[in-house]
């Protein structure tokens, strides 16, 4: 049984490798601190299962491979790399992933606890040490470190040499032998013992067999997807992938790949490289779909490379580029590729095959009924995930909509410097919020787009006061945005009228666009749109700001990043289950636990569907970030996470008022505001009033009750509210203080 510090010194020699069909690092800090804490307390933390090969063909990943004997390492690649992050503070040779997450791990002599570095915390206290440091420098550098205490030097001394004899720690090593072993065969043996691991998707599988025969695969494939990110385009590797199996077979299913030779692979994948960037250049040059938020149906993009194919690789001409288009468009409407993806998409490689894009259009005509339309009602969606906002931004880009405020087409070539566009709500949320719900209010028909100074100068004004303004000033600029010129529909009451004389409006400017496409009358020498930026600022919308500040939180802790606005299908009707604020489809951490769903709106979605069908589904924000810290803290080993202790002594008094005061503001939120706060009744009973007060101070969140609260217009009820009572400062730090006018400054609360 090799030794920890053995282990190590063979990865850096490059004897220990990871073969190249693993997925990358994704772990995150809790379970780095939890495996430390394991390894110092001597506890289990499993074995090694490695493939010992002399093998070249055997694609690996990192820069650094030994000649002769390798050891390619199937199970326990996080905890190997976590590992070596540690002790050697720097990623191993093989390493991809976000190494944050063995960064800065530091442990307490005193409390014998891991955490990461907090300069407030850490900065100053000498029981903490750096566990890197420590592997580097060795016990007896820290001699002279605890004379202050000598009753406990000798114990702190102890404890880190305990700790660094982590290096000497053996680890059960089984393996794989034998010169006959395929690579398919050792990535079946790697998915049966990996069962609880990291998985690998069926396209990991296949580009396995693929890399065996061609090593630099995957790097070629990285290079691709980096370089559309940086153009404001985000692939995975298997949408990539689909493409050039698409351009190599003429098939759905990865399987096909098996009878790919890796030399014809790699021509596959350069030409759909190419297929891509051509069918991208049409959709941002001719639709203005010109970044990743509003980019429609990606998973059109095979059956477009497998189409461009059998046209060498370019389209025939203007109108045959724009049917493409038409037909693309509606597939993303009409989520032609939301369910079963891999049978829509044989359908289409066989009727491109046989039939081209007229036949790829009669098809798509044929499952709506006869017809390609669209109607009033289709706008009806609300947020920016439903399948008809990039329809609204695209007829912004294409049909000369104009900002009110200079009068100027909404194109970055005419606007310059003030290029940058933000998602406008013509009736603001600010004079919404008492009179309808926030379906109604973040209807697709209240947005539209304006330059940044144009939306800063509106502010929060009626629409009955600046859309006159904006008319007189620059006429038909209102028609440009498809935005009812009678005044009566601008008053406030008379909101939901207004919604469906825009919706009128957007449809018929819709439709007219798409059957231009349809009956090509463009030119592929026309010059293409330029790109513009969208930010959508609604630092106004608490309800935003707390999904924003828990994904910032969520990817401190390692976990991913979610795709937000998320429309979520039914993988068998291809029917919308929900428009969720966040999704994260590969679990929150990569590759390990279900796909999770946070849907603000649980009224608008179907639930039960989404549970039956594996997701993890969360109602609330504040749900999910308690459900993370459970986690995270067994990760960890049970240790306390951050966690608020009530506190008691000479102010008991006060904190009993305290608990009155919350108590009673909860009750009148029920009663006033209609706001059930369940949640936070049941902190008030677990864990006290001031405990409860300080949690949610420090939380980097508004917590829900606030959010919700501000829609009906009472904070004066929430808990940053009532703790500014003067009664109440004693029990307070001056940050917990300045937190709490902060948060109420930051969405306008003069109380």
């Amino acid at each position: 049984m090799p030794k920890l510090s053995t282990l190590l010194d063979e990865i850096d020699s490059g004897t220990v490798l990871l073969p190249e069909f693993q997925r990358g690092y994704v772990w995150n800090r809790d379970q780095v601190r939890g495996l430390m804490r394991s390894l110092y307390l001597g506890y289990p933390v499993g074995g090694l299962l490695m493939w010992e090969t002399t093998s070249d063909g055997v694609s690996v990943r990192g820069s650094v491979a030994a000649a002769g004997i390798r050891q390619l390492l199937l199970d326990g690649q996080q905890r190997v790399t976590s590992m070596y992050g540690v002790v050697r503070g720097t990623p191993p040779p093989f390493f991809e992933g976000d190494a944050t997450a063995f960064t800065g791990l530091y442990f307490n002599v005193e409390d014998e606890i891991f955490e990461f570095f907090a300069p407030t915390k850490m900065s100053g206290d000498p029981t903490w040490v750096s566990v890197t440091e420590l592997f580097q420098n060795g016990p007896m550098a820290y001699l002279t470190r605890f004379t202050y205490q000598p009753e406990s030097n000798t114990t702190y001394l102890n404890r880190l040499n305990q700790l660094a004899q982590v290096k000497e720690r053996e680890f059960n090593q089984e393996k794989i032998t034998g010169a006959g072993k395929s690579v398919d065969e050792v990535v079946d043996i790697f998915n049966k013992v990996n069962s609880g691991g990291t998985k690998l998707s069926k396209g990991d599988l296949a580009l396995a067999k693929l890399c065996a025969q061609w090593p630099d695969a995957r790097t070629e494939m990285r290079d691709d997807l980096d370089r559309w990110k940086k153009a404001g385009y985000d692939f995975s590797l298997d949408w990539l992938l689909r493409n050039a199996t698409a351009v190599a077979t003429g098939r759905a299913l990865f399987s096909a790949l098996d009878k790919v030779s890796a030399p014809e692979f790699e021509e596959a994948l350069t030409s759909s490289v190419q297929y891509v960037g051509t069918f991208l250049n049409a959709v941002s040059g001719r639709l203005g779909l010109d970044h990743d938020r509003v980019l429609m149906g990606r998973y059109a993009a095979p059956v477009v490379s497998y189409l461009l194919s059998q046209h060498s690789g370019r389209f025939d001409d203007a109108a045959h580029r724009d049917k493409v288009l038409y037909w693309y468009v509606h597939t993303a409407l009409w989520g032609r590729f939301s369910g079963s993806t891999e049978t829509y998409l044989q359908q289409d490689y066989e009727t491109v095959k046989r039939a081209g894009i007229d036949g790829l259009i009669a098809a798509l005509e044929r499952t709506r009924g006869g017809k390609l339309e669209v109607l009033p009602d289709d706008f009806e969606g609300s947020t920016r995930g439903a399948r008809f906002y990039p329809l609204l931004y695209l007829l912004t880009r294409v049909s000369g909509a104009r900002d009110f405020g200079s009068g100027l087409a909404l194109k970055a070539e005419l606007l310059g410097k003030l290029s940058s566009l933000q998602i406008h709500h013509i009736f603001p949320k600010a004079l919404m919020r008492d009179r309808y719900d926030r379906g109604e209010i973040n209807a697709l028909a209240n947005f539209c787009f304006l330059t940044q100074e144009t939306n800063i100068q509106i502010g929060k004004r009626a629409p009955e006061e600046y859309l006159a303004e904006v008319e007189a000033k620059n006429p038909g600029v209102l028609a440009s945005q498809w935005i009812p010129t009678d005044p009566e529909l601008w008053k406030v009451e008379n909101y939901l009228e207004f919604l469906a004389a825009r919706r009128e409006l957007l449809a018929e400017a819709a439709q007219s666009f798409l059957e231009g496409l349809r009956s090509g009358t463009g030119s592929l020498d026309e010059p293409g749109l330029q790109r513009v930026t969208v930010v959508a600022d609604e630092s106004d919308d608490p309800r935003t700001a707390q999904i924003r500040d828990m994904i910032t939180e969520l990817q401190r802790l390692g976990l991913a990043a979610p795709t937000t606005d998320a429309e979520i299908a039914d993988p068998v009707s291809g029917r919308v289950l929900a428009v969720a604020e966040a999704f994260w489809a590969d679990g929150l951490q990569v590759g390990q636990g279900n796909p999770v769903v946070l849907e603000l709106d649980a009224e608008d979605a179907d639930l039960p569907r989404l549970e039956e069908l594996g997701y993890e589904v969360f109602t609330s924000v504040d749900a999910l970030l308690g459900y993370v810290a459970r986690r995270g803290e067994a990760a960890a080993g049970g240790e306390p996470t951050d966690s608020v202790v009530e506190e008691s002594g000479n102010d008991d008094v006060l904190i009993l008022e305290l608990g009155r005061q919350l108590s009673d503001g909860y009750d009148r939120a029920r009663r006033e505001a209609r706001y059930n706060a369940t949640y936070f009744r049941s902190m008030l009973a677990d864990i006290g009033p001031l405990a409860t007060a300080k949690k949610l101070l420090a939380s980097p969140t508004v917590s829900d009750g606030f959010a919700d609260l501000w829609e009906r217009g009472r904070l004066d009820l929430t808990v940053e509210a009532q703790v500014l009572d003067p009664r109440f400062a004693p029990l307070f730090s001056e940050e917990e203080l300045d937190a709490a006018r902060r948060r109420l400054k930051q969405f306008d609360y003069a109380g």
